[in-house]
C-alpha cells in the first residue's frame, strides 16, 4: 500500500520515515517463508503449513481448515500484525485479516512440539506466535476477540483490491 499510494499518504500527513519502513517490508523482513518452513520441519512434527498471501490470514485459515477437514479457532489479540500494516489498513478502511499476508506462514504442529518449534523459529530471528488451535470441524473457523468467538470473516477477494 505504501508503494502504490505513497503520494496520497504523504498528502494525508504520513512522514518519510513511516513510508520508508512500510515500503521496506517487501525486503525486510521480506516475503519468503522458506527459512521459516525448513526451521519448523527440523524442530518438530508439522502437520500442515500454508503461506497466506491473497485473501490474507483469514483466507489462509479457511484454506487450512478445508484441506485438513478441521475447525480452527484463532485469537485476534495474539496475531502479530505489523504495525505499519495495521495503520495503513485503518487509513484505507481495510480489514487486516483479509489483506495480502505475503511473508507470513501458518504452521499447524503437534501439540507436544509447540514449544520446540517456537523456540527454533525465534532462535533464527523469526517472529513466531501461537494464534489459535485446531477444533472440531463442525465448529467451523472462529475468531475469538475480546473473549467472544464468532465466525471468522471470509473474504471473497483480497481487501487490497478495494484500493484499485
Amino acid at each position: 500500500m505504501a508503494r502504490e499510494k505513497e503520494h496520497e499518504l504523504k498528502a494525508r500527513g504520513y512522514d518519510d520515515d513511516f513510508l520508508h519502513r512500510a515500503k521496506r517490508m517487501l525486503h525486510e523482513p521480506g516475503i519468503s517463508v522458506v527459512k521459516d518452513a525448513l526451521t519448523a520441519i527440523e524442530a518438530g512434527r508439522v502437520h500442515a503449513m500454508h503461506d497466506p498471501t491473497e485473501g490474507g490470514l483469514a483466507t489462509g485459515l479457511y484454506e487450512l481448515a478445508w484441506a485438513g477437514r478441521v475447525g480452527i479457532e484463532v485469537e485476534y489479540e495474539r496475531i502479530p500484525f505489523v504495525q505499519e500494516g495495521l495503520k495503513l489498513c485503518a487509513e484505507f478502511g481495510l480489514d487486516p485479516l483479509g489483506t495480502i499476508a505475503s511473508g507470513a506462514l501458518l504452521i499447524v504442529v503437534h501439540p507436544n512440539d509447540v514449544d520446540a518449534i517456537l523456540s527454533a523459529l525465534r532462535d533464527v530471528n523469526i517472529n513466531a506466535q501461537v494464534v489459535g488451535t485446531v477444533i472440531e470441524p463442525e465448529q467451523g473457523v472462529l475468531l475469538k476477540r475480546g473473549g467472544e468467538a464468532t465466525p471468522l470473516p471470509l473474504f471473497v477477494k483480497d481487501e487490497i483490491a478495494k484500493l484499485f
